[in-house]
């Protein structure tokens, strides 16, 4: 039995449906991949150009791919379905030069008791010269427990020279709290372009803090944030952008304030070279009451209107 199989019998329902929210997945990939499940591996395939190879100082993977590997992707969901389960996991890259892949990860919690579980990542990537890589992370939390469903994902970005990250985060429904840290460090010609997409309802409390260095000349940041609060939850948004070169970056939060919650934009941004340019945009404000009205003449109750607006928005 090929260890695909093995993998698929294994997951029952629960873990199937979050592989599918955090990763688009109905099956096992092709390709290569790590599963990991309640704090195991559940499954893992490598390829001719990609390795994956278990850490032996600490809980973690190390992703090695070869340099020139085009057309090639990796998924390395972490799925938890047992309430209670708390775990720290250091996932390190190697993306050698000329290489362009996508990597999906992302983490999903199904918490049907009255514990806590917790998920903290720390994702650190070393993006070698002219390597391009597209990055996807999701969060999704469910369960009928009373135990909250924490993550808090940290990523380190180094990218060389001509390197390429594109970088989408996406957290929607189900999380308790989080604390997202993102950390980039640019050399000659290097880029990076990081979207964001997040929606809190409850109580829940959400805080990212993305900070990018553009070391050399050529380097760009582009950091583009959107999201929604609803009922009683929190948000707090940082961006901090310095340029230490000649560069050019951008930061940009736009977000939805509704019922009884609170969002805080932050951004800052810093030149530390007279070829410096840099800018930040942040806005935050309500539904405009003329698109609710527009929607609701077409039939929707204000409930769908608000709905497919937000849909809309965080598209």
């Amino acid at each position: 039995m090929y260890e695909y199989e093995e993998v698929r019998i294994k997951m029952d329902l629960i873990q199937k449906n979050l592989l599918e929210q955090v990763a688009g997945l109905h099956e096992i990939p092709e390709g290569a991949y790590n599963i990991r499940a309640n704090g195991t591996k559940l499954g893992r395939n490598t390829t001719a150009n990609i390795d994956i190879v278990t850490k032996t100082d600490k809980d973690g993977i190390d992703i090695i791919i070869k340099p020139g590997t085009v057309n090639e992707s990796v998924h390395i969901p972490v799925l938890l379905s047992e309430s209670g389960m708390q775990e720290c996991v250091y996932n390190d890259f190697h993306v050698g030069e000329g290489a362009d892949v996508l990597i999906v990860a992302g983490c999903g919690i199904h918490n049907s008791g009255d514990k806590l579980s917790r998920h903290d990542g720390i994702h650190t990537f070393y993006i070698e010269k002219n390597a391009r890589v597209k990055y996807v992370e999701k969060h999704y939390g469910k369960g009928d427990g009373n135990g909250e469903n924490v993550m808090n994902p940290t990523t380190i970005v180094n990218i060389a020279e001509g390197g390429f990250m594109e970088m989408e985060t996406v957290q929607i429904k189900g999380i308790d709290s989080t604390n997202r840290i993102t950390k980039a460090k640019l050399e000659k010609d290097a880029k990076i372009v990081i979207t964001e997409r997040i929606m809190t309802h409850g109580k829940q409390e959400a805080t990212t803090r993305f900070e990018v260095d553009m070391n050399e000349d050529g380097s760009s940041a582009n950091v583009v944030s959107r999201s929604v609060a609803k009922d009683n939850s929190k948000q707090t948004f940082y961006s901090v952008i310095n340029g230490n070169a000649k560069c050019n970056g951008h930061s940009e939060c736009d977000a939805i304030i509704m019922d009884n919650a609170k969002i805080s934009a932050i951004p800052e941004i810093t030149a530390n070279n007279l070829e410096a340019s840099l800018i930040h945009e942040a806005a935050i404000g309500k539904i405009a009451g003329e698109q609710l009205i527009k929607l609701q003449t077409l039939g929707l109750t204000e409930q769908e209107a608000e709905e497919q607006i937000v849909n809309g928005f965080l598209r």
